[in-house]
């Protein structure tokens, strides 16, 4: 008769293979492209230059065209305008004018950004074109000499010209900033691997060992991705040290956060920390067009874990001069912070607490346990017993001491 506990073994199989499995996948691939088929502008900085009439125009028209996608910000020169895109404090600025619609934007806070601010550039452009064009047609009550003139401008229409400029460019060896953004996920995977290694080793070790290894292999594996992202590739090409500085603690942060959790709950914690990191911080980041293109809520979360403020860090020091960086910094080091400091106070080992009862237990071991010299006893004529075996002993009596025998023989 088949074994139950095998039949149910079987069944248990089953479910985790058609049913647990599927939706594990179908979550992490939903994780990543759900956010990425709801990109669109939420209350995106933008800089207005200017206050003309054609600038008023132009704020008008993007609101009609797209509520609530853009944040608006006036300056009142271009000069201005740019400096507020080199402090991180817009994405870039539009500059209108009655013939020309000017867009300052920066590829290297956004590739994805800066090519929809020039959409809506060509936009404002094509709008204005056909607005002067209406108002240079003649009017059916005019005077013959204004007829005219309105004749030879209504035969020249009117073209609003458009010219991007890039304020703050990504390398010219990352010029989509494509190395950029594939570099995140390697780093967050190394990142859990590196405390795992150090975590689930197996080897006994005080709590300020562990953070020791933890800050070095941070610190060296963070040099080793700068070497090949910049060294190499050249996409992260300004302010070298404060860049390495971003990659390690960002690597940090996952690291502590991970090795913590696999201190608290054990093997598990592995699992939760890349679920917690590749599969929402990730995707929920931003890194591969900007945060305040995804939606709010996946926003939000994404900046609070330490892929999205690393990616944010990371931008900030390799092109914006560290500027807009505060509360990236701290998200990070509070991650590291809370991970160091549960390695620090937690133990995954059980510890004896009385050390002589382990001494005992250990001395009832090595008694129980007899070698065969031991098991061979003599005869009362010194001789061995019979093939080695040893005799049954026999209880002592009651009264009975070592020298009975002795008493015996001198009685007789």
């Amino acid at each position: 008769m088949k074994n139950p506990l095998t039949r149910l073994l079987s069944w248990r199989r089953v479910v985790i293979v058609a049913v647990a499995l599927p939706l594990v996948i179908s979550l992490a691939v939903m994780a990543y492209a759900w956010p990425a088929s709801r990109i669109a502008p939420r209350d995106l900085p933008v800089g207005i230059v200017g206050t003309t009439t054609a600038s008023q125009n132009a704020v008008e028209g993007l609101e009609r065209g797209k509520p609530g996608a853009f944040d608006f910000h006036l300056y009142p020169d271009e000069a201005s305008a740019r400096s507020a895109i080199k402090n991180r404090e817009v994405y870039g600025a539009l500059l209108v004018t009655p013939g020309s619609v000017t867009v300052l934007e920066a590829t290297a806070a956004s590739a994805s950004v800066a090519q929809l601010l020039s959409t809506s550039g060509q936009q404002l452009a094509a709008h204005a074109s056909k607005v002067a064009v209406k108002d240079a047609r003649p009017s059916a009550h005019g005077t013959s000499v204004k007829s005219k003139a309105r004749k030879d401008v209504a035969k020249r229409p009117a073209k609003v010209t458009v010219r991007a400029v890039d304020v703050v460019p990504n390398s010219a060896d990352d010029p989509r900033g494509v190395v950029f953004s594939s570099a995140l996920l390697p780093l967050t995977m190394c990142s859990i691997l590196i405390a795992s290694l150090i975590t689930m080793s197996g080897a006994r070790m005080p709590g300020w060992r562990r953070l020791v290894e933890l800050l070095a292999a941070c610190a060296a594996t963070g040099f080793a991705a700068y070497l090949v992202a910049q060294g190499l590739l050249g996409a992260l090409p300004h302010d070298h040290v404060a860049t390495w500085a971003a990659l390690s603690l960002t690597m940090l942060a996952i690291s502590a956060t991970s090795a913590g959790l696999i201190t608290l709950i054990g093997p598990a914690g592995l699992g939760l920390s890349a679920a917690l990191m590749v599969f929402v911080g990730n995707p929920f980041s931003g890194s591969t067009s900007a945060p305040e293109l995804l939606p709010k809520a996946v926003d939000d979360i994404g900046q609070w874990l330490p892929p999205g403020a690393g990616a944010n860090l990371l931008r900030g020091t390799a092109y914006f001069n560290g500027n807009d960086s505060g509360g990236h910094i701290a998200v990070l080091v509070l991650w590291s912070a809370l991970g160091l400091a549960t390695v620090a106070l937690g133990r995954r080992t059980p510890t004896v607490a009385d050390p002589s009862s382990a001494e005992d237990s250990r001395r009832a071991d090595d008694a129980g346990t007899e070698s065969p010299a031991a098991s061979k006893t003599t005869t009362p004529d010194g001789g061995a017993p019979p093939n080695g075996y040893s005799q049954p002993s026999t209880p002592a009596l009651e009264g009975d001491h070592p020298h009975s025998h002795a008493r015996h023989a001198a009685n007789h």
